[in-house]
């Protein structure tokens, strides 16, 4: 019996990908938000393909502000974007 990978879908472009593929973005029980490399740290996560073009079309469309119930402040959009920029090697 074949084992079958977690999907989750990309708030940017709306594919559906392996878990892994993606990037997990999370708020924190005490209200920050950050990427989770790891994929377990707790709070509310939602997931953003390695590519900073799907993260600003998710930003852009709001639709990670209501994945993560909450308002992402501009300063945290920008480190973000620079964390994923880094994970996608660009």
């Amino acid at each position: 019996m074949v084992k079958r990978k977690p999907q989750r879908t990309c708030l940017g472009c709306r594919t559906s990908k392996d878990k892994n593929e993606l990037i997990r973005i999370v708020r924190s029980p005490e209200g920050t938000v950050s990427c989770d490399l790891t994929g377990k740290a707790n709070g509310r996560g939602a997931y953003i393909c390695p590519d900073s073009a799907c993260l600003a079309k998710a930003v852009k469309s709001r639709a990670l502000s209501r994945a993560l119930k909450t308002e992402i402040p501009e300063e945290v959009i920008s480190r973000l974007t620079r964390e994923i920029g880094g994970a996608d090697g660009s």
